[in-house]
């Protein structure tokens, strides 16, 4: 990693009392680059180059070199990249014990364990979430107040909102790691199915929407359900009649994810279900276009046949086009708000047991199979030896995240 990046590190925050986090392994010099390393390259509103870009590297476990996080902007060129990776992880007090995320480890596993099911994904997707010290909840006040955990949170999903991908795609790499004052702690990276591949649930009355053939073809099934919006979604909801007002929220976009670690023999050492929200994506479904990818930039121009448009003062179209004075705004421009920066995730359940150990464990890239000593294509799995089930109370955590803004004035689909 570059050295200006090291000399921008912030002070690592006090971590949870309840422990003293080791330090996170150095891999050393790779030895060749994954899939996943140098895919991109500046576009026409990009002014940083392919190797400012690639000098944001770190070296997996399997000394291969990885892309990972980096700001939008270079903070030594001032260069823009023009999409962003979300929070930056150096903020969180898991920093220093996990590092930096390597984008892509899960999906270069996958390639050794099961050659017939390549999965690789774009570099945009990759976005990273965090928050420090949370409360934990219980289902009620009393049970909050009785246990009072709290905990570190910070996960990476791979959630591209710019491209046909997910209509067809369920597989998408997911890095969690969670560590909470009762013991609780989960180092976890894998790829996860997310629903049904071949299909989606559009975002405004949750039918089922058939897209077509699975992508990679043997992708398995899984739980949770991808909550994407389509063209019958603007259609309702966004292009109305006169005296209506659009709703953007129509665009909303859900990846709600169903995650188990699980023993060759089936047992459950872990469950998590993040749910990863974005506002305002580049892209929606169309069957009637090329890729069947639509643009909410381009139905902003829109008038049907009836007479139906976008309507409403102080929308994303208005934000967009200046109220309507600047037309034309292709999708990847930089002015339209349409570019997935505003995020948030749900945290969830989170759920151990494992108290007999041992704390470290090799699965497959699809978390199961978890072996005590790794084999080709497993992923190192860290996972605490306890059992925090409390007779039915869950151990679940809030929103993080807020639908925070990660946008700048240069920060533009496709991102």
């Amino acid at each position: 990693m570059k050295l200006a990046f090291v000399l921008l590190l912030l002070v690592a925050p006090v971590a949870l009392a309840c422990h003293d986090a080791p330090a996170a392994p150095d891999y050393g010099t790779a030895t060749g680059d994954a899939a996943s390393f140098g895919l991109w390259t500046p576009g026409a509103n990009d002014d940083c180059t392919a190797a400012q870009h690639d000098a944001y590297s770190v070296v997996g476990s399997d000394h291969k070199r990885y892309p990972t996080w980096h700001p939008p902007i270079d903070p030594v060129t001032g260069c823009s990249f023009g999409h962003d990776h979300g929070r930056d992880p150096r903020g969180s007090a898991l920093y220093r014990e996990v590092g930096d995320i390597p984008f892509g480890y899960a999906n270069e596993q996958l390639d050794v364990y099961d050659p017939l099911t390549t999965r690789h994904e774009d570099h945009f997707g990759h976005k990273v979430e965090w928050q420090n010290d949370i409360q934990m909840h219980f289902g009620s006040d009393a049970a909050d107040a009785l246990f009072d955990v709290r905990c570190d949170v910070m996960t990476k999903l791979h959630q591209g909102t710019h491209s046909k991908d997910a209509f067809t795609n369920n597989l998408h790499e997911l890095v969690y790691h969670i560590r909470c004052s009762d013991g609780t702690a989960m180092h976890i990276t894998m790829l996860t199915a997310i629903g049904t591949p071949g299909q989606f649930e559009r975002s405004c009355d949750r039918v089922t929407v058939v897209v077509g053939p699975a992508t990679p073809p043997n992708s398995p099934d899984g739980g949770g359900v991808r909550i994407i919006p389509d063209r019958f979604c603007v259609d309702r909801d966004i292009l109305v009649a006169a005296g209506q007002t659009s709703d953007f929220n129509a665009l909303h976009e859900s990846w709600e994810t169903s995650n188990s670690i699980r023993t060759e023999d089936g047992h459950t050492l872990a469950f998590f279900n993040p749910y990863f929200q974005v506002n305002r994506p580049s892209r929606f479904y169309d069957p009637a276009m090329p890729n069947v990818t639509g643009r909410p930039i381009d139905v902003c121009y829109e008038t049907t046949a009836a007479g139906d448009q976008v309507r409403g003062t102080g929308g994303s179209c208005n934000a967009s086009t200046g109220n309507g004075t600047i037309l034309g705004i292709p999708f990847d421009d930089p002015r339209s708000v349409f570019d997935g920066v505003r995020r948030s995730v749900d945290i969830n359940s989170n759920f151990v047991d494992n108290e007999s150990g041992p704390e470290i464990w090799y699965t497959d890239p699809f978390g199961r199979n978890g072996r005590t000593t790794p084999f080709a294509g497993s992923i190192r799995q860290k996972i605490a030896r306890i059992n925090n089930d409390r007779g039915g109370l869950e151990l679940a955590g809030p929103g993080i995240g807020g639908d925070r803004d990660y946008g700048s004035p240069r920060v533009h689909a496709p991102n």
